[in-house]
């Protein structure tokens, strides 16, 4: 068939058959190449910016090292403030325990306690006890000054407080409700 074409023909679909190969070769190779390139360079100064980034962090590493070292060593100096128990059973007894002594230094009476459902706060559990107390108001005021000298992180989540005899005012009684907090699966003294 080609054989019966002139000189001419042959020639142009050379020409033809060159062109759509230059085509292609442009279109499945020169282009895909350009684009990468493109792309690539704009991804640059991002890059850079990002190796600064980890080469200042490379080179605050001994300060970095000295952060963490001080930051653990302040966390294990305030995980002693929680309850020394790692059950919420336990917890709640322990804090119990500690509100009992408070009250009975502060002069109160415990009149009721109640351990209420324990709470996840994050990584910490908050072990919840709510507690009755009557006394004069100083010595509500020296319970709860007592309560926020705790050696124990204690939080006062509820205070009620009304008079036991409106005809003689003098003694109130105090519900209060207190959260001690454990973290879960580390035993601590």
């Amino acid at each position: 068939m080609i054989a019966n074409l002139s000189r001419r023909e042959r020639l142009i679909i050379a020409l033809g058959v060159a062109v759509a190969v230059l085509v292609g070769i442009w279109v499945g190779l020169v282009q895909p190449i350009r684009e990468r390139n493109r792309s690539a360079e704009e991804l640059v100064p991002v890059r850079e910016q990002i190796l600064a980034r980890r080469q200042g962090l490379v080179a605050r590493k001994t300060a970095v090292a000295a952060e963490l070292g001080a930051t653990e060593a302040r966390l294990d100096a305030l995980s002693t403030r929680f309850l020394p128990a790692v059950t919420p059973a336990v917890a709640a007894s322990e804090l119990q325990k500690l509100v009992k002594e408070m009250a009975a230094q502060a002069a109160t009476e415990v009149r009721s306690e109640r351990i209420l459902t324990p709470v996840e706060r994050g990584e910490m559990l908050e072990i919840p006890l709510e507690i009755t107390v009557a006394g004069e108001i100083r010595q509500l005021v020296d319970l709860l000054s007592r309560l926020d000298r705790a050696p124990k992180l204690l939080a006062v989540q509820d205070l009620r407080v009304r008079v036991v005899n409106i005809s003689q005012p003098k003694d109130l009684l105090a519900t209060l409700t207190l959260s001690g907090f454990i973290l879960p699966g580390k035993a601590r003294s």
